[in-house]
């Protein structure tokens, strides 16, 4: 069963009535050969003067200040095109951020920040919320990635996010239970390790034997789990080259065809969540929201072979 070219023109035509712009531009760089450096431009409205991202680049928070999740949010756009130029604006503009110390405590990046409040945003934004457990590695374990990917060597901050980077693997050796998001920040920045060539510094090998273990568990493999917040195989398995692949292959097939069955009357995907709360805001964000859900189950069929 693979997506018909009828319904893949129909979800297009979506996209280009509904997307905002950062994600027309993501849309038309991955399925109509657009330009990487069109995504840098837009991203880069979303920057502040000292080098953070805010004003609702993440979806579910509308606080336009400069806010380690929002940095983080750009950082994975970033990682999704490949960018690696060190000496742009934009990645140079997010070192200065982390560099000034702003919302760092403890040696770690804060999950929540108070000026969230002040704004439209989903429960788990607000800075009594408890939902995010095993805070210490989201969004630090993804900013450490990208500080250890584009710092220089000899500056503070990179020797900095070494440090934090070593505190978090020993952390989660001695201790494995993450839920799925602190571990999907875990999984960035073992990735950016490897991207750096950082490997022979952390027990690389154990701690990725570790995560691969940890993801098997966390993975649901009963679909009719998978319609609310669930950890589907299309989480941590992108593509078959993954190294999860072939033991869960049976697995990326029932998503896949789930994927293809479970479409609304639009031909595309709900969201599974609400905000509970600024009914009018979410109902915007919903559509930013429906797109970044096209946009990531596309790439999903995609890569394996299902458009």
């Amino acid at each position: 069963m693979n997506l018909s070219k009828a319904d893949f023109e129909r979800i297009s035509k979506l996209v280009y009535r509904n997307a905002r712009p950062i994600d027309f531009a993501r849309w038309k760089y991955h399925f109509e050969k657009g330009s990487q450096m069109d995504i840098v431009e837009v991203l880069s409205s979303y920057q502040n003067e000292d080098g953070g991202f805010g004003h609702a680049l993440e979806a579910d928070s509308w606080n336009p200040n400069s806010t380690p999740i929002q940095t983080t949010t750009a950082i994975e756009k970033l990682c999704e095109i490949k960018f690696s130029d060190k000496h742009h604006l934009i990645v140079q503009g997010i070192l200065n951020y982390l560099d000034s110390g702003a919302e760092f405590a403890e040696r770690r990046w804060n999950n929540t920040v108070a000026s969230n409040n002040d704004y439209p945003h989903a429960p788990w934004w607000h800075t009594d919320s408890s939902s995010t457990s095993r805070s210490e590695y989201n969004p630090t374990a993804t900013i450490v990635g990208f500080i250890l990917e584009f710092a220089e060597r000899d500056s503070g901050l990179y020797k900095l996010g070494m440090g934090v980077a070593e505190e978090l693997i020993e952390l989660f050796l001695h201790n494995s239970k993450l839920e799925m998001h602190p571990l999907k920040c875990l999984v960035a920045m073992i990735n950016s390790i490897e991207k750096a060539n950082l490997q022979d510094h952390f027990m690389f090998t154990r701690v990725q034997e570790d995560v691969n273990e940890q993801i098997t568990q966390l993975i649901q493999r009963d679909s009719q789990d998978w319609h609310g917040y669930s950890c589907r195989p299309s989480t941590f398995i992108k593509s078959p080259d993954s190294s999860l692949y072939e033991e869960n292959k049976a697995l990326v097939t029932e998503e896949l065809d789930y994927l293809l069955t479970t479409r609304n009357a639009d031909g595309v995907w709900d969201l599974t969540w609400k905000w509970n709360a600024f009914d009018k805001e979410f109902a915007i964000s919903e559509y930013w929201w429906t797109t970044e859900l096209i946009i990531g189950n596309m790439l999903f069929l995609r890569a394996f072979n299902r458009l």
